[in-house]
């Protein structure tokens, strides 16, 4: 009973975070009342009012705007990204897992290859060679994660090798793919599904360093992390400029997390 209360809680926590970052982001597909880079000399540094609810920032431009479109990047970033990673590494994981043998070693060597290194550093790497764009920015981090899920989906695959409907549908001479995909991959979903929503906070925290740097999101669009290292010189004559994208990160970060552990929670639960 107390479990289901704690998970009803992370559900509910996590609900109300990310909400907010949602509406942010539909908000600012369709409206921002300034020009996200629409500057004004003579409004420079104003403190948040009626006018400019999350203030404006050294060039005149409304913090609240930004902050609404900024929105839409981190979604992109983080979902594509993710979905880029879930895909080559549900292949290489389910590859890896059914075959064995020499397969199995050689996409393991490369995926333990691509974690030896941090996966910040690498990403900085592919991005400074490549230049900094959104896509590369995407490729790069997607390239990063794929191995994590490849190891998560190897090592559930293996486990699924053993079932006697599995050993039944190799009797039977049912195709190798079919089988990876109809009768294992929907297997491995609840499984997957916790380190889907971590990996979605993870991207943002690595495209946000990634930007910060000036090697993430490139002006003239906004982003949390550009917006904080722009702001970094008036951290405390202008307080705001750091406050507000900082509070929507960690929105959608604590938010995800939150969802995770209900995610987790919840398994955990259905599995006892």
């Amino acid at each position: 009973m107390r479990s289901s209360t704690a998970s009803r809680r992370y559900l509910y926590t996590g609900g109300i975070l990310l909400s907010i970052v949602l509406a942010f982001f539909i908000l600012g597909l369709f409206w921002t009342p300034y020009g996200i880079n629409e500057t004004d000399a003579a409004s420079k540094f104003l403190a948040p009012c009626a006018e400019h609810i999350f203030g404006t920032d050294n060039l005149g431009r409304d913090v609240f705007s930004r902050c609404l479109v900024a929105a839409r990047y981190t979604l992109l970033v983080s979902f594509t990204g993710v979905a880029y990673a879930l895909v080559i590494g549900t292949l290489a994981g389910l590859i890896a897992g059914y075959n064995g043998g020499i397969i199995d070693k050689i996409i393991m060597i490369f995926s333990n290859g691509i974690m030896c290194f941090p996966g910040i550093l690498l990403a900085l790497v592919a991005v400074a060679v490549f230049g900094p764009s959104l896509f590369n920015v995407i490729w790069a981090l997607g390239l990063v994660f794929a191995p994590t899920f490849a190891r998560v989906y190897r090592t559930s695959t293996i486990e699924l090798l053993g079932r006697d409907y599995i050993l039944q549908a190799k009797l039977m001479g049912i195709h190798p793919l079919r089988i990876m995909f109809v009768h294992i991959l929907p297997n491995l979903m609840s499984q997957v599904l916790p380190a889907v929503i971590i990996g979605l906070a993870n991207m943002t925290l690595f495209e946000s360093g990634m930007s910060y740097l000036g090697l993430g999101v490139q002006p003239p669009a906004a982003s949390y992390g550009k917006m904080l290292s722009d702001a970094q010189s008036y951290m405390v004559s202008a307080p705001w400029l750091i406050i507000f994208p900082t509070l929507m990160r960690v929105c959608y970060i604590l938010g995800l997390y939150f969802i995770s552990e209900w995610v987790r929670t919840s398994v955990k639960g259905g599995s006892k």
